[in-house]
């Protein structure tokens, strides 16, 4: 019994370390305030070059004000393709908006919230209307939902029983000595 009590005890402290390896998503604010309509999800590609969505479109209004979802640097500010784009880096990862007509330079910190610029109607996706395509990817070419810094990504839950205990992550092999 003694034995079986240490292992629950360690069992529980692995669990949060678990997790905080797996990379928890960063929480983030929605770039656009009121919390925007979601007019386009993210359809990530199946190859590099594929066919795809890279982000979402979020409907806005001429001139609004866009906000950083995550604090970090501008790494890019200006003109691409013809219209405005702005990148910023967070680490390992970085968030894009456009159409959006810059207020800040290259290398400007900022804080999640704060305003980067106010969304243009050039470029716009959802043309007639105009929307914010916001990107978030990590390193050079994982595209990842945006969505998800703000809670609002799909969910996918795994059981954690099945027939017997998943062999998923650092803690299923204690579980699996427990009960195996």
């Amino acid at each position: 019994m003694r034995s079986l009590l240490s292992a629950l005890v360690l069992l529980l402290t692995l669990l949060p370390t678990a997790a905080h390896a797996a990379g928890a998503d960063p929480v983030g604010t929605w770039p656009l305030r009121p919390e925007p309509q979601v007019v386009a999800p993210f359809d990530p590609p199946d190859t590099p070059y594929g066919a795809g969505h890279r982000g979402v479109d979020l409907l806005g209004s001429p001139g609004q004000v866009v906000r950083a979802a995550l604090p970090g640097r501008v790494a890019y500010a200006g003109l691409l393709a013809g219209r405005g784009v702005v990148v910023m880096a967070h680490g390992s990862t970085r968030t894009t908006y456009e159409p959006v007509d810059a207020s800040l330079a290259v290398g400007d910190p900022v804080d999640a919230g704060d305003p980067i610029g106010t969304l243009g109607t050039t470029g716009s996706h959802c043309f007639p209307r105009s929307c914010l395509h916001w990107g978030w990817i990590e390193g050079a070419r994982t595209y990842l939902d945006p969505l998800r810094l703000v809670g609002a990504g799909p969910v996918r839950l795994l059981p954690l029983w099945r027939d017997e205990p998943t062999g998923v992550g650092p803690a299923s092999g204690v579980l699996l000595r427990l009960f195996g």
